[in-house]
């Protein structure tokens, strides 16, 4: 796994109303991004955006490669 420098993660990150994150998801195709859901297993069993992939936000960073880097990632 590459190296990745420390200030990579303090890059500010856009937040999107729930409005435009429905926009988004109605306009584009599944195959056109990367729809990560971070919460408990628990909680992404009882109900999840369709499309969202599990992966718990403990996770993340050593499931980075799960994601295509070249797609926009939306993550709740």
């Amino acid at each position: 796994m590459p190296t990745r420098h420390i200030m990579n993660y303090f890059k500010p990150v856009l937040t999107w109303s729930p409005e435009k994150v429905r926009l988004f998801l109605k306009d584009n195709e599944p195959e056109a991004y990367n729809l990560i859901d971070v919460r408990t297993a628990k909680e992404y069993e009882r109900g999840h955006l369709p499309g969202a992939r599990l992966i718990p936000v403990g996770e993340v960073a050593e499931r980075l490669s799960e994601l295509d880097p070249d797609k926009p990632t939306l993550v709740y």
